[in-house]
């Protein structure tokens, strides 16, 4: 009863079946796909709900397409959202199809890819204001410019309509599922929880009663602190890097369904691991997935345990929520991925300013190391002088026979690689 009260009175099986109907206007369901590559890997069947392949490249078109299509008839003024970008090009995409104005407060920190996308959507139908580091910044400013504007307010997450629509999701994968097939579980991403409470209040309502894995970035694990704490908790910073799930509070409704959930059933995926599977479903199934796009398939990894034998046998459904990816952040996605796997680290050096120095320090690294940065951070010195020095190799276990070397040749060295302050302001 919990899961269906974000969806007020209805039923939501019924609910979401009247969204998706609504939503063949705009487009096919997105595929559900068994994935090859994953189920040999884990030993599983696993299948992905491909919502990267809607026409705005995430499952966002679905909450506000049926949050305007009940409001239109009602409402004769414009519409106002806040989004990190895919709410946003939902939005537009669903403003252009009704023919009403809309207003899209964007965080400064979005993707330039995400804004060109929003413009593109909605055309002369949208305008964009960008404001504020972080969601919810922006999210105060939409509401305050909805409450001096003709303008209705259409949430991210939190509201019936918003989440019937994301419900969609699961009627098609009913629909698509191969006839005696089911799954025993199902892995979804959560930022601020519409997605979630859509999907599972959907397939309770249908008599499905998988185990449940939700998973949301380490940097902004709103849910998973909520859950522990048993009250709604505000995060008081985020990572903001996971753009597409980067929320610092839960929404209320979503809370209200979810709160009967375990704390352990929800995972804080780490950034820079994320971005491991970014690449690697790039380079090895040609996917593109945006960070949040990939949490789900990344938590496949946690649930097939240090003997990667979790997942043998099982069913699993996963949602890819989004491919909204900027390949300028590209370089940036690599560097985090290398870090993560322990491929490559930073190091300050304190360098005797003598002739010969570099050479002997040359003279450490092994067959397989390369230096990828060399930068003086003092260069007026007479004896010593700071060096970053970034060191990448192509497998982990080189490292410490490395720092080993640089120990016994008297070497004075700070590791800097997982220190995020000092990494951010020298690399």
């Amino acid at each position: 009863m919990q899961q269906q009260s974000a969806f007020g009175s209805h039923d939501p099986l019924s609910a979401s079946r009247e969204a998706q109907h609504a939503l063949r206007e705009l487009f096919e369901p997105t595929p559900l796909q068994q994935n090859a590559y994953l189920s040999e890997r884990y030993g599983a069947d696993i299948w992905l709900k491909r919502e990267d392949l809607s026409p705005v490249r995430s499952y966002k078109l679905r909450g506000a397409f049926n949050f305007m299509r009940k409001s239109v008839l009602q409402h004769a003024g414009g519409f106002v959202c806040a989004s990190a970008g895919n709410h946003a090009q939902g939005f537009a995409y669903a403003c252009r199809h009704f023919g009403r104005k809309g207003t899209v407060f964007m965080p400064v920190t979005t993707p330039s890819q995400k804004i060109g996308k929003t413009r593109t959507f909605g055309g002369e139908f949208v305008q964009i204001e960008l404001i504020g580091d972080i969601f919810d910044q922006c999210y105060s400013a939409a509401k305050n410019f909805a409450a001096h504007n003709d303008s209705l307010m259409v949430p991210p997450f939190d509201h019936p309509d918003i989440i019937e629509g994301q419900g969609s999701v699961m009627t098609e994968v009913l629909d698509q599922l191969p006839e005696g097939r089911s799954f025993n579980r199902l892995v979804l991403p959560v930022g601020g929880g519409g997605l979630a409470t859509g999907v599972l209040a959907v397939a309770k309502s249908a008599g499905i009663d998988p185990k449940v894995t939700l998973c949301e970035p380490a940097g902004a694990a709103s849910l998973k602190a909520s859950l522990e704490s048993g009250v709604r908790v505000k995060l008081p910073r985020i990572d903001g890097f996971v753009d597409g799930a980067a929320v610092a509070e839960i929404g209320e409704l979503p809370f209200a369904a979810l709160r009967h959930i375990d704390p352990a059933e929800v995972l804080a995926i780490p950034e820079n691991r994320l971005c491991g599977t970014i690449i690697e479903m790039l380079n090895i199934e040609g996917v593109v997935l945006e960070p949040a796009g990939a949490l789900a398939i990344d938590a496949l990894g946690d649930l097939a345990g240090e003997d990667g034998k979790g997942l043998v046998g099982q069913t699993v459904l996963c949602v890819t929520s989004g491919g909204n990816f900027d390949f300028e952040r590209l370089p940036e996605v690599k560097e985090r991925a290398l870090r993560f796997e322990g491929l490559k680290k930073y190091f300050i050096f304190r360098f005797p300013q003598r002739p010969g120095a570099l050479r002997d320090f040359l003279h450490l690294l092994g067959p397989k190391d390369d230096i990828v940065r060399f930068e003086y951070l003092k260069k007026s010195a007479r004896n010593f002088g700071s060096v970053v020095i970034g060191i990448e190799t192509d497998n982990a276990s080189n490292f410490p026979a490395l720092i080993e070397r640089f120990d016994e040749a008297g070497w004075e060295w700070q590791d800097i690689t997982d220190n995020d302050l000092l990494a951010n302001l020298l690399i």
